[in-house]
């Protein structure tokens, strides 16, 4: 089963709350941490990784903070989990570098799996940020 870990599920809160208040310009890492009760210690290893793929840029120093880089329509939750999390494949054999399966052209369940695979991709690769955002604001969607 997939399970998406407490680093993915923060990347998403964190990129969602950034697009939510993008207007705003470079927001605080301190303002981030307490809009989305998460301790600044760890919201910063999660920002780190983010602005090292260039997901987000981050400026130190007074009026520094974080932003997005593209629009939000641009983010897919599938781009930030896989960053996040590493591979969503739902076996090891299909896992991005996976050695090939000495069983695999016998394999009766390979074709499930992959087929599951698809489906889990293209599920949230078919999800943006702005998506998300009017999930919770649907003024955010006009």
């Amino acid at each position: 089963m997939i399970m998406i870990s407490t680093r993915g599920r923060y990347a998403l809160r964190v990129m969602v709350d950034l697009a939510q208040q993008g207007k705003k310009g470079y927001l605080p890492l301190k303002e981030i941490a307490e809009r989305q009760g998460i301790s600044e210690k760890y919201l910063e290893s999660v920002l780190k990784s983010l602005v090292r793929e260039k997901l987000l840029v981050g400026i130190r120093g007074k009026g520094g903070g974080y932003r997005l880089t593209k629009p939000p329509e641009e983010y897919t939750v599938g781009s930030i989990l896989r960053l996040s999390e590493g591979d969503l494949a739902p076996v090891a054999c299909l896992e991005s570098g996976a050695e090939s399966c000495p069983r695999a052209e016998k394999c009766a369940t390979l074709p499930m799996w992959k087929k599951l695979n698809d489906m889990i991709q293209q599920f949230f690769d078919g999800i943006t940020l702005a998506d998300l955002m009017a999930e919770t604001d649907p003024e955010a969607a006009e």
